[in-house]
Protein backbone atom coordinates (compact mmCIF):
# COMPACT_ATOMS: atom_id res chain seq x y z
CA UNK A 1 0.00 0.00 0.00
CA UNK A 2 0.99 3.54 0.19
CA UNK A 3 1.63 5.62 2.55
CA UNK A 4 3.53 8.64 4.15
CA UNK A 5 6.75 8.21 6.04
CA UNK A 6 9.46 9.90 7.46
CA UNK A 7 13.37 8.82 7.72
CA UNK A 8 14.58 11.18 9.89
CA UNK A 9 13.51 14.19 11.43
CA UNK A 10 12.88 17.74 9.70
CA UNK A 11 10.96 19.92 7.86
CA UNK A 12 7.79 19.25 6.26
CA UNK A 13 10.04 18.15 3.35
CA UNK A 14 10.63 14.55 5.02
CA UNK A 15 7.73 13.24 4.30
CA UNK A 16 7.16 10.60 1.45
CA UNK A 17 4.84 8.99 -0.09
CA UNK A 18 6.41 5.46 -0.16
CA UNK A 19 5.17 1.46 -1.02
CA UNK A 20 5.00 -0.39 2.80
CA UNK A 21 3.52 -3.62 3.59
CA UNK A 22 0.10 -3.81 4.21
CA UNK A 23 -1.43 -4.00 8.01
CA UNK A 24 -3.41 -6.89 9.12
CA UNK A 25 -6.27 -7.06 11.47
CA UNK A 26 -5.01 -8.98 14.82
CA UNK A 27 -7.47 -10.37 17.25
CA UNK A 28 -9.83 -7.48 18.46
CA UNK A 29 -9.13 -5.29 15.03
CA UNK A 30 -10.41 -4.39 11.78
CA UNK A 31 -8.62 -3.35 9.13
CA UNK A 32 -10.19 -0.08 7.27
CA UNK A 33 -9.51 1.17 3.74
CA UNK A 34 -9.12 4.58 4.12
CA UNK A 35 -10.40 7.48 2.82
CA UNK A 36 -9.67 10.49 4.53
CA UNK A 37 -7.08 10.96 7.41
CA UNK A 38 -6.73 13.61 9.76
CA UNK A 39 -3.82 15.79 10.61
CA UNK A 40 -3.18 17.56 13.57
CA UNK A 41 -0.59 19.93 14.99
CA UNK A 42 0.88 16.81 17.25
CA UNK A 43 1.57 15.13 13.98
CA UNK A 44 3.69 18.61 13.02
CA UNK A 45 5.66 17.77 16.33
CA UNK A 46 6.42 14.43 16.08
CA UNK A 47 7.73 15.21 12.59
CA UNK A 48 10.47 17.37 14.36
CA UNK A 49 11.13 15.48 17.18
CA UNK A 50 9.54 17.52 19.89
CA UNK A 51 6.93 15.34 20.80
CA UNK A 52 6.38 11.44 21.00
CA UNK A 53 9.92 11.42 20.07
CA UNK A 54 10.68 7.40 21.13
CA UNK A 55 9.13 6.04 18.24
CA UNK A 56 11.61 4.19 15.65
CA UNK A 57 12.07 5.66 12.27
CA UNK A 58 10.93 5.52 9.75
CA UNK A 59 7.67 6.05 10.82
CA UNK A 60 4.33 6.99 9.84
CA UNK A 61 1.99 9.45 10.94
CA UNK A 62 -1.80 10.19 11.60
CA UNK A 63 -4.01 9.21 14.90
CA UNK A 64 -7.63 9.08 13.09
CA UNK A 65 -9.25 7.76 10.24
CA UNK A 66 -12.52 7.48 8.45
CA UNK A 67 -13.35 5.12 5.56
CA UNK A 68 -14.52 1.48 4.86
CA UNK A 69 -14.10 -1.65 6.95
CA UNK A 70 -12.12 -3.98 4.84
CA UNK A 71 -11.38 -7.22 6.80
CA UNK A 72 -11.94 -8.36 10.67
CA UNK A 73 -9.97 -10.30 12.99
CA UNK A 74 -10.16 -12.85 15.10
CA UNK A 75 -13.50 -12.44 17.57
CA UNK A 76 -14.95 -9.46 15.42
CA UNK A 77 -18.00 -9.30 14.43
CA UNK A 78 -18.40 -9.95 10.68
CA UNK A 79 -20.71 -7.41 9.87
CA UNK A 80 -18.09 -4.41 10.50
CA UNK A 81 -17.21 -5.60 6.96
CA UNK A 82 -18.11 -2.98 3.97
CA UNK A 83 -19.50 -0.44 7.10
CA UNK A 84 -18.68 3.18 7.06
CA UNK A 85 -16.82 3.88 10.06
CA UNK A 86 -14.19 6.37 11.66
CA UNK A 87 -11.67 5.65 14.02
CA UNK A 88 -8.62 6.60 16.79
CA UNK A 89 -5.85 4.28 14.56
CA UNK A 90 -2.18 5.10 14.77
CA UNK A 91 -0.31 5.57 11.18
CA UNK A 92 -3.29 6.60 9.60
CA UNK A 93 -1.59 8.90 6.74
CA UNK A 94 -1.81 4.92 4.49
CA UNK A 95 -4.44 3.59 2.34
CA UNK A 96 -5.13 0.58 5.08
CA UNK A 97 -4.75 1.09 8.75
CA UNK A 98 -5.87 -1.55 11.66
CA UNK A 99 -8.43 -0.19 14.47
CA UNK A 100 -9.31 -1.62 17.70
CA UNK A 101 -13.17 -2.98 17.24
CA UNK A 102 -14.08 -0.83 20.39
CA UNK A 103 -12.32 2.46 18.86
CA UNK A 104 -15.00 2.55 15.83
CA UNK A 105 -17.47 4.83 14.90
CA UNK A 106 -20.61 4.04 12.08
CA UNK A 107 -21.27 6.85 10.13
CA UNK A 108 -24.35 7.60 8.35
CA UNK A 109 -24.25 8.25 4.55
CA UNK A 110 -24.95 12.13 5.27
CA UNK A 111 -21.35 12.17 6.92
CA UNK A 112 -19.01 12.14 4.66
CA UNK A 113 -15.33 11.03 5.22
CA UNK A 114 -13.33 14.43 4.91
CA UNK A 115 -15.96 15.64 8.26
CA UNK A 116 -15.71 12.35 9.81
CA UNK A 117 -11.87 12.49 10.08
CA UNK A 118 -11.99 15.86 11.91
CA UNK A 119 -14.35 14.69 14.71
CA UNK A 120 -12.45 12.45 16.97
CA UNK A 121 -9.00 13.54 17.57
CA UNK A 122 -10.29 17.33 17.76
CA UNK A 123 -13.83 16.15 19.04
CA UNK A 124 -13.00 14.52 21.72
CA UNK A 125 -10.50 17.02 22.57
CA UNK A 126 -12.55 19.32 22.64
CA UNK A 127 -15.79 17.44 24.41
CA UNK A 128 -13.63 16.54 27.28
CA UNK A 129 -11.81 20.08 27.88
CA UNK A 130 -15.55 21.41 28.01
CA UNK A 131 -17.23 18.59 30.08
CA UNK A 132 -14.66 16.58 31.75
CA UNK A 133 -11.91 19.20 32.42
CA UNK A 134 -13.94 22.45 32.42
CA UNK A 135 -17.54 21.54 33.21
CA UNK A 136 -18.74 24.45 31.88
CA UNK A 137 -22.57 25.42 33.01
CA UNK A 138 -24.55 27.80 31.56
CA UNK A 139 -23.99 32.06 32.13
CA UNK A 140 -20.71 31.01 32.23
CA UNK A 141 -18.29 32.93 30.69
CA UNK A 142 -15.03 31.02 28.10
CA UNK A 143 -12.01 31.91 26.47
CA UNK A 144 -10.74 29.95 23.63
CA UNK A 145 -7.64 30.57 22.30
CA UNK A 146 -6.95 29.66 18.61
CA UNK A 147 -10.89 29.29 18.03
CA UNK A 148 -10.74 29.27 14.49
CA UNK A 149 -8.44 25.78 14.60
CA UNK A 150 -9.66 22.06 14.47
CA UNK A 151 -10.77 21.94 18.17
CA UNK A 152 -11.50 25.79 18.76
CA UNK A 153 -14.49 25.51 16.11
CA UNK A 154 -15.43 22.42 18.25
CA UNK A 155 -15.26 23.64 21.44
CA UNK A 156 -16.68 26.92 20.36
CA UNK A 157 -20.05 24.82 19.61
CA UNK A 158 -20.05 22.49 22.86
CA UNK A 159 -19.23 25.49 25.02
CA UNK A 160 -22.65 27.28 23.24
CA UNK A 161 -24.56 24.30 23.37
CA UNK A 162 -23.90 24.18 27.59
CA UNK A 163 -25.29 27.54 27.73
CA UNK A 164 -22.03 29.84 28.18
CA UNK A 165 -20.78 33.21 26.83
CA UNK A 166 -17.68 32.21 24.41
CA UNK A 167 -15.04 34.76 24.11
CA UNK A 168 -11.92 33.74 21.00
CA UNK A 169 -8.76 34.58 19.75
CA UNK A 170 -7.96 34.26 16.15
CA UNK A 171 -5.31 35.62 14.08
CA UNK A 172 -7.03 36.81 10.87
CA UNK A 173 -10.30 38.61 10.17
CA UNK A 174 -11.34 35.91 8.27
CA UNK A 175 -10.86 33.56 10.84
CA UNK A 176 -12.87 35.49 13.03
CA UNK A 177 -16.01 35.24 10.96
CA UNK A 178 -15.42 31.72 10.99
CA UNK A 179 -15.78 31.57 14.63
CA UNK A 180 -18.36 33.26 15.04
CA UNK A 181 -20.11 31.97 12.27
CA UNK A 182 -20.11 28.57 14.76
CA UNK A 183 -21.36 30.33 17.71
CA UNK A 184 -18.62 32.75 19.00
CA UNK A 185 -20.00 35.60 21.04
CA UNK A 186 -17.07 38.11 20.70
CA UNK A 187 -13.88 37.33 18.58
CA UNK A 188 -10.17 39.20 19.70
CA UNK A 189 -7.49 39.83 17.30
CA UNK A 190 -4.08 39.04 17.96
CA UNK A 191 -2.34 41.83 17.93
CA UNK A 192 -4.69 44.38 18.53
CA UNK A 193 -4.83 45.59 21.84
CA UNK A 194 -4.12 43.29 24.82
CA UNK A 195 -6.22 40.79 24.85
CA UNK A 196 -6.94 40.42 28.53
CA UNK A 197 -7.89 44.28 28.94
CA UNK A 198 -10.44 43.59 26.36
CA UNK A 199 -11.59 40.81 28.08
CA UNK A 200 -12.25 42.43 31.16
CA UNK A 201 -14.26 45.13 29.12
CA UNK A 202 -16.22 42.34 27.80
CA UNK A 203 -17.04 40.85 31.01
CA UNK A 204 -17.93 43.95 32.93
CA UNK A 205 -14.59 44.29 34.30
CA UNK A 206 -14.81 40.27 35.85
CA UNK A 207 -12.81 38.44 33.46
CA UNK A 208 -13.86 34.66 32.59
CA UNK A 209 -14.32 31.57 34.70
CA UNK A 210 -12.62 29.53 32.22
CA UNK A 211 -9.51 29.80 29.50
CA UNK A 212 -8.87 26.83 26.91
CA UNK A 213 -5.14 27.40 26.08
CA UNK A 214 -3.46 25.28 23.18
CA UNK A 215 -0.95 28.05 21.89
CA UNK A 216 1.02 28.19 25.16
CA UNK A 217 4.00 30.56 25.83
CA UNK A 218 2.62 33.74 23.71
CA UNK A 219 -0.35 33.62 25.24
CA UNK A 220 0.28 32.59 28.79
CA UNK A 221 -0.12 35.58 30.38
CA UNK A 222 -2.68 37.33 29.14
CA UNK A 223 -4.61 33.87 29.77
CA UNK A 224 -4.30 34.12 33.50
CA UNK A 225 -5.27 37.80 33.50
CA UNK A 226 -8.34 37.18 31.55
CA UNK A 227 -9.16 34.58 34.57
CA UNK A 228 -12.15 35.78 37.26
CA UNK A 229 -11.71 35.30 40.50
CA UNK A 230 -11.53 31.05 40.80
CA UNK A 231 -11.26 31.40 37.01
CA UNK A 232 -9.58 27.86 35.67
CA UNK A 233 -6.86 27.87 32.97
CA UNK A 234 -6.65 24.63 31.22
CA UNK A 235 -3.29 24.05 28.65
CA UNK A 236 -3.79 21.35 25.75
CA UNK A 237 -1.12 22.46 23.57
CA UNK A 238 1.62 24.78 23.17
CA UNK A 239 2.03 25.92 19.43
CA UNK A 240 4.34 29.01 20.28
CA UNK A 241 6.25 27.09 22.61
CA UNK A 242 5.78 25.83 26.63
CA UNK A 243 4.21 27.82 28.56
CA UNK A 244 6.79 28.80 31.40
CA UNK A 245 6.92 26.91 35.02
CA UNK A 246 3.53 27.68 36.81
CA UNK A 247 4.46 30.21 39.67
CA UNK A 248 2.20 29.42 42.81
CA UNK A 249 2.34 32.43 44.32
CA UNK A 250 1.04 34.48 41.43
CA UNK A 251 -2.31 32.32 41.89
CA UNK A 252 -3.76 32.75 45.42
CA UNK A 253 -4.65 36.53 44.69
CA UNK A 254 -7.91 35.45 42.88
CA UNK A 255 -6.87 31.74 43.66
CA UNK A 256 -7.08 30.16 40.15
CA UNK A 257 -6.56 26.61 39.02
CA UNK A 258 -4.30 25.67 36.20
CA UNK A 259 -4.36 22.35 34.77
CA UNK A 260 -3.22 20.50 31.37
CA UNK A 261 -5.29 17.97 29.67
CA UNK A 262 -4.01 15.15 26.95
CA UNK A 263 -6.43 12.92 24.84
CA UNK A 264 -3.77 10.16 25.23
CA UNK A 265 -4.40 10.10 28.58
CA UNK A 266 -5.75 6.62 29.76
CA UNK A 267 -9.90 7.62 29.94
CA UNK A 268 -12.23 5.45 31.86
CA UNK A 269 -13.77 3.49 28.89
CA UNK A 270 -17.72 4.26 29.93
CA UNK A 271 -17.08 8.34 29.60
CA UNK A 272 -14.58 7.97 26.53
CA UNK A 273 -17.74 5.74 24.71
CA UNK A 274 -19.94 8.52 25.95
CA UNK A 275 -18.11 11.31 24.80
CA UNK A 276 -17.44 9.86 21.24
CA UNK A 277 -21.24 8.29 20.88
CA UNK A 278 -22.41 11.83 21.91
CA UNK A 279 -20.17 13.34 19.28
CA UNK A 280 -20.80 10.79 16.65
CA UNK A 281 -25.13 11.59 17.33
CA UNK A 282 -24.55 15.40 17.18
CA UNK A 283 -22.82 15.59 13.67
CA UNK A 284 -24.82 13.14 11.85
CA UNK A 285 -28.11 15.20 13.24
CA UNK A 286 -26.71 18.43 12.07
CA UNK A 287 -26.07 19.94 15.73
CA UNK A 288 -22.30 19.83 15.34
CA UNK A 289 -20.34 20.38 12.12
CA UNK A 290 -17.17 19.59 11.65
CA UNK A 291 -15.40 22.45 9.45
CA UNK A 292 -12.70 21.03 6.85
CA UNK A 293 -10.80 24.14 6.21
CA UNK A 294 -7.98 21.96 3.66
CA UNK A 295 -8.41 18.92 2.41
CA UNK A 296 -5.47 17.69 0.40
CA UNK A 297 -4.92 14.63 -1.37
CA UNK A 298 -2.15 11.72 0.47
CA UNK A 299 0.50 12.56 -1.44
CA UNK A 300 0.44 16.36 -0.48
CA UNK A 301 1.18 15.71 3.31
CA UNK A 302 4.11 17.77 2.88
CA UNK A 303 1.54 20.79 1.91
CA UNK A 304 -0.35 20.35 4.69
CA UNK A 305 1.85 20.54 7.15
CA UNK A 306 3.35 23.23 6.06
CA UNK A 307 0.30 25.21 5.86
CA UNK A 308 -0.57 23.98 9.49
CA UNK A 309 2.64 25.26 10.39
CA UNK A 310 2.28 28.58 9.03
CA UNK A 311 -1.07 29.26 10.61
CA UNK A 312 -2.73 29.27 6.98
CA UNK A 313 -5.43 26.98 7.86
CA UNK A 314 -9.00 27.42 9.94
CA UNK A 315 -10.88 24.35 10.58
CA UNK A 316 -9.86 20.88 9.92
CA UNK A 317 -6.75 19.81 7.95
CA UNK A 318 -7.56 16.60 5.94
CA UNK A 319 -5.98 14.17 3.67
CA UNK A 320 -7.81 12.46 0.89
CA UNK A 321 -7.24 8.98 0.14
CA UNK A 322 -8.18 8.22 -3.28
Amino acid sequence: MKAIRYHQVGGPEVLRLEEVPEPVAGPGEVRIRVRAAGVNFADTERRRGLYDSKVPLPRILGSEAAGVVESVGAGVDASWVGRRVVALAKQSYAELVTAPEQELLALPERVSFEEAAGLLVQGLTAWHLVHTVGRVTERQSVLIHAAAGGVGLLAIQLAKAAGARVLGTVSTEAKARLARELGADEVLLYGEGDVAEQVRALTGGQGVELVLDSVGASTWKSSLEALAPFGHLVSYGSASGAPPPVDVEALYEKSLKVSAYWLHTRHPPALQRQARETLGRELAEGRLQVRAGLVLDLAEAAEAHRQLEGRGTAGKVVLRVP
